[in-house]
């Protein structure tokens, strides 16, 4: 598959944003981490790549741990 993209690659991003949103908005905090956790495991077997999905995990952490995840400016993972 490649490299994970963190530039801008939605078509939609505010939409997506806001059914995220209402997607968990009738959930208790504990039925919101699971309804994440399972949408996390969904988004990751559609990608099937665990190269990807691992530098996805490493960019995901808080800047304070690492380099930050969504770059605006680049389509590859900093390494």
């Amino acid at each position: 598959m490649g490299d994970l993209i963190t530039a801008a690659n939605l078509m939609d991003p505010d939409g997506l944003f806001e059914a995220l949103v209402d997607a968990h908005r009738h959930f208790s905090a504990d039925e919101s981490r699971m309804f994440d956790a399972r949408l996390v495991l969904l988004l990751a077997n559609h990608i099937g790549d665990a190269a990807v999905i691992r530098a996805a995990i490493a960019a995901a952490q808080p800047v304070s741990m690492g380099e930050s995840g969504l770059d605006a400016h680049s389509d590859k993972d900093a390494s």
